[in-house]
């Protein structure tokens, strides 16, 4: 099953005899903004319009616990996502189309969570609610509750120590933008820099202007450029495992199973015993 649909396709399965349940994610990363304005409301987005029939998630609150040691986006309580997702008509039967406002990496991290827990049909929105050229609808629907249970998968998750292997044994690609990678910036975390032996693949570097993925084959070449094929031991990890999540994606557009650290570098550099390489090689 492809991990991505089309607007286009999007229309005709939400017409069709087995209707997905569709999830908006809208969300952004809060930087440091101008003082008096307010952070981006995922929320509020919602209800000035979304895709008929789609149900609000919010991501830092039901796919995300709360920060700390962890990281910054840690996994959530299970019982928790779980009876998010049921709110949200979720159903192991019936599958799931997610979107969020463009970027991606919201919607990723909800696919990623919905695949790592054992849902079998879940697919992001290719370049999110942009694309869509259909009607929007402001009213709030309530879905019939689903009985989807999250079941934890035994791969596709990385804790610090596993990241730190696969360094070594595997391919482990680091999602963030170059300049954090090399830790030239940081305008997040404790410390810039990478952990040692991740390679710089920037997940944005998976999209056209558009923000649309490559094509599979294109994708597919990136990643092999860097020592990722399939067959390969792969992990990503980036600042709290939602971009890192965007790239699992892409690598499953180009058909490359991989794993996501899901504490990232908000984790690893809370921990000062943890080693932090620095600049464009690697180690």
């Amino acid at each position: 099953m492809n991990a991505i649909i089309s607007a286009s396709e999007l229309a005709s399965a939400l017409t069709g005899e087995n209707p997905p349940v569709l999830l908006d994610v809208r969300w952004q990363l809060t930087l440091a903004k101008t003082p008096g304005e307010p952070p981006f409301d995922g929320r509020k987005a919602y209800e000035a319009g979304h895709i008929p029939g789609a149900v609000y998630v919010d991501l830092d609150r039901e796919l995300a616990a709360t920060p700390g040691s962890r990281g910054r986006h840690p996994l959530p309580d299970l019982a928790g996502f779980g009876a998010a997702m049921r709110r949200s008509g979720v159903s192991s039967g019936t599958p799931v189309i997610v979107y969020d406002g463009g970027q991606g990496w919201a919607a990723a991290r909800a696919w990623w969570l919905l695949r790592w827990t054992g849902h079998p049909e879940v697919r992001v929105l290719d370049g999110g609610l942009p694309t869509w050229e259909g009607p929007l609808e402001t009213s709030v629907p309530s879905p019939a509750e689903g009985d989807f249970e999250p079941v934890p998968g035994a791969t596709g998750l990385l804790d610090a120590d596993d990241a730190a292997a696969l360094a070594r044994s595997g391919v482990l690609l680091d999602a963030r933008a170059g300049e954090r990678y090399r830790g030239e910036v940081e305008p997040i975390d404790p410390v810039g820099g990478h952990i040692p032996g991740a390679l710089s693949a920037p997940t944005n570097d998976n999209v056209g202007t558009d923000g649309r993925f490559l094509p599979a084959e294109e994708l597919a070449a990136r990643f092999k450029a860097l020592g990722a094929s399939e067959g390969t031991d792969v992990g990503v990890y980036c600042g709290s495992g939602v971009s890192g999540a965007h790239e699992v994606l892409a690598l499953a557009v180009a058909g490359i199973p991989a794993a996501l650290y899901v504490g990232s570098w908000s984790e690893w550099s809370s921990d000062p015993s943890r080693p932090v390489a620095v600049g464009p090689d690697p180690q």
